[in-house]
């Protein structure tokens, strides 16, 4: 069963720690969502819980991300190339963050032997 209060926070590291690794540039980006996805699964307890939920969190942080880019790209480059290479991008980042997520969190929840109970 899916926790989305975990999918959820984890969105929101995905995307704080995307930005803040991505600032130093070349795979930052990819070691913040990885960090993040960590702590999702370590949080959620249990290899394929752990995968689930690092997956879940890394997609909706991937479409935020991409629906951000989008936004800034139409401004810059024009609305019909910006929302274009927005849109490409934004499918790369769902697919790269989901994979990148579903293992960080599989590592996460392997870490963790004494998972949170979700709230009922």
């Amino acid at each position: 069963m899916v926790d989305w209060k975990w999918a959820g926070i984890g969105a929101v590291l995905v995307i704080v720690l995307g930005i803040i690794f991505g600032l130093i540039g070349g795979w930052g980006s990819i070691i913040g969502v990885l960090i993040a996805t960590i702590i999702v699964g370590y949080m959620v307890g249990g290899a394929g819980n752990g995968a689930i939920h690092g997956a879940l969190a890394g997609v909706i942080g991937g479409i935020i991300v991409g629906i951000i880019v989008a936004i800034f790209g139409g401004a810059i480059f024009g609305a019909a190339a910006g929302i274009a290479a927005g849109g490409i991008l934004a499918v790369v980042l769902i697919i790269l963050f989901a994979i990148i997520g579903a293992i960080g969190g599989a590592i996460g929840g392997l870490l963790n032997r004494n998972p949170v109970e979700p709230a009922a």
